[in-house]
């Protein structure tokens, strides 16, 4: 008799920055902070304090992932190269970047169909309103909070650490 698990992010795969396929399993046993970003958003500089907390944390098994979305104000329109590029120049991002999705809508990605849906936001809705949308997942590839835009990296250190 086999036992059913409940599902987790590791049941989804995404694109690399650079076009590979990657199993969200190779981040099994990590706390993990998911966030759809953008380069020409009022909080991009937040890409900075998410590589902080992605470099102060890294070493006790924690990791940003970065899924660049164009669906907010068209406030992602580059290419693949020219996100990574900027991301890299600008705020020297080493953290994950994956490629560009949808989180909302017909054509959401499914990672972030199951994370709204399992950390609806403010009053039960499940879309994400704007750039830079965090969701916390704990080892065991489980959401537990979800954070929104105006939400500092640096601010959600705490329950990080309650994670780790």
């Amino acid at each position: 008799m086999t036992t059913q698990t409940s599902p987790s992010i590791y049941d989804f795969s995404a694109n690399s920055i650079e076009g590979q396929p990657v199993s969200l399993s190779t981040y099994k046993d990590k706390v993990l902070l998911i966030v759809n970003t953008a380069s020409q958003c009022g909080f991009t500089p937040q890409y900075q304090g998410l590589q902080s907390v992605h470099n102060k944390y890294e070493n006790q098994g924690f990791a940003v992932l970065g899924f660049p979305c164009n669906q907010f104000g068209q406030q992602e329109p580059g290419s693949a190269n020219e996100i990574q590029s900027f991301c890299e120049t600008r705020f020297g991002v080493t953290f994950p970047l994956f490629e560009k999705v949808d989180v909302n809508g017909e054509n959401a990605h499914p990672l972030f169909k199951f994370l709204t849906k399992a950390a609806p936001g403010i009053f039960g809705t499940e879309g994400i309103k704007w750039n830079f949308t965090k969701f916390l997942v704990d080892r065991s590839g489980q959401v537990v909070k979800r954070y929104p835009s105006t939400t500092k990296p640096e601010d959600i250190e705490k329950d990080i650490q309650a994670l780790l």
